[in-house]
């Protein structure tokens, strides 16, 4: 331990963060989730992070490695380890104009790539939070305003840079470490540290954003109609319905209907969230022409004590009908979690299936829970949010590993199919064979 400090202390050019230095506190933590390493490390160039590989590795101890950091099972942080917090690589740069080439620092979050392209007209199909960090998001899906139109942030990846479990710097293209480069797409944090990503922008307009509300006793009939209509409506139009919100009345609280409509067309805006909004009694409309960087809102942090629970899971289309039925059923229930539909298909599902790592390219919805609070009162809501999602479980399959708090084997299978695994097993094997990238939805090298 004591040779590998000395060695970084050598070769690091960052910030070294200890417990008895200033600002280990903040350091320390994600945003979500409490921890106490044994170091931060805030490289500030690649050969940094080759280094803090090097040093995690040589000591033994557990490496996360911390992007935007609003990861819910806290992967970004831990106790008595390596944190590498990539918040200093956040370059924001357009490497070649006519093919809208951009190349982001892997610890750059979506709000600072949307404001560097907003000047030029460009964007790149994200996620929906600012603060959110461009890698987290992106080796794990992607799934935002625009992933209709667009897709996941992952397919508009061109190339990623990588240092591996070996401090080797590896790029990864179609044409480069290709089957790398697959399994980036949707395979998490298990391969390396991506401190670059090469992703095709596209341009935009401002869009049309905003939520219009319904009473809580018509949920059932706005929610039926809201997927009817996303089963038909133009790939320019995303949408997700939130109802149940403990924080704004729980059963009672408004089914709030978000829309983003991708151009800048009255006429076409109109006929596409029109029908949506002849769903029921619309109690509020705060739909309206902003610049796209605008539809990204800032990230909720909790405050000390408080977690945050998520679970997830994709419906097909033929499933669609009852799982609306189990949610709104739920949704009506005293203690029930806030409770989130994404639309989904379009882009996401012209995707070969096995193009990417993602898994899930046929589905139509996407189900979120949140459920929020200290540890009692999550306890007191567990058997609630379990009976919700076993009276789910033959209608959904998978899961979302973005909205995902924990990491149960578990987890990992609705996350990686069996085909899937076994494809990045044997990638891991070849980039990670000690597993030194354990710090996420786990592929274990075979």
């Amino acid at each position: 331990m004591n040779t590998a400090l000395e060695t970084l202390r050598r070769d690091f050019g960052g910030d070294l963060i200890g417990p008895d230095d200033a600002g280990y506190a903040a350091a320390g933590r994600s945003l979500l989730v409490p921890g106490s390493p044994a170091l931060v490390l805030r490289p500030k160039t690649v050969a940094d992070v080759r280094a803090g590989v090097r040093f995690a590795a040589a000591a033994g101890l557990p490496l996360s490695v911390r992007g935007g950091g609003h990861g819910f099972a806290g992967f970004a942080t831990n106790d008595g380890g390596v944190v590498l917090d990539l918040a200093h690589l956040a370059q924001v740069e357009i490497v070649d104009e006519r093919r809208h080439l951009v190349r982001i620092g892997g610890g750059a979050t979506w709000g600072q790539v949307a404001d560097a392209l907003a000047p030029h007209g460009l964007a790149i199909s994200s996620g929906d939070t600012r603060s959110v960090g461009v890698g987290g998001l992106t080796l794990g899906g992607g799934i935002g305003w625009k992933v209709r139109k667009y897709g996941l942030a992952l397919d508009s990846l061109v190339a990623a840079e990588v240092v591996t479990a070996a401090g080797e710097i590896v790029r990864a293209s179609a044409e480069e470490n290709p089957e790398l480069f697959w399994a980036l797409r949707g395979g998490g944090g298990n391969f390396g540290v991506v401190t670059a990503f090469v992703f095709a922008a596209h341009l935009t307009t401002d869009v049309f954003h905003g939520t219009i509300t319904f009473p809580a006793a018509e949920a059932a009939t706005v929610l039926r109609g809201w997927a009817e209509h996303l089963r038909t409506a133009p790939e320019e139009l995303t949408s997700v319905t939130d109802f149940a919100n403990p924080f704004a009345g729980g059963p009672q609280a408004p089914v709030q209907v978000h829309v983003a409509f991708d151009g800048d067309d009255p006429r076409l805006a109109a006929r596409a969230i029109d029908p949506l909004r002849r769903l029921g009694t619309v109690t509020g409309d705060g739909v309206a022409l902003k610049p796209y960087a605008e539809t990204l809102v800032e990230g909720l942090v909790p405050p000390p004590g408080i977690r945050l629970v998520t679970r997830s899971g994709f419906a097909g289309a033929g499933a669609v009908p009852e799982v609306l039925r189990v949610l709104v059923a739920a949704g009506a229930v005293e203690g029930a979690p806030l409770i989130s539909v994404r639309a989904v298909g379009g882009a996401v599902a012209r995707v070969p299936a096995d193009a990417t790592a993602y898994a899930h390219r046929d589905a139509a919805l996407m189900v979120v829970t949140m459920s929020a609070g200290p540890e009692p009162v999550l306890a007191a809501a567990r058997p609630a949010l379990d009976a919700l999602w076993h009276d789910l479980a033959p209608h959904v399959a998978g899961a979302y590993a973005n909205f995902l708090a924990s990491a149960t084997e578990e987890d990992v299978a609705a996350v990686y199919p069996a085909p899937t695994y076994d494809r990045l097993a044997a990638v891991k094997r070849r980039y990670d064979p000690e597993n030194l990238f354990a710090r996420n939805h786990n592929v274990r090298p075979r």
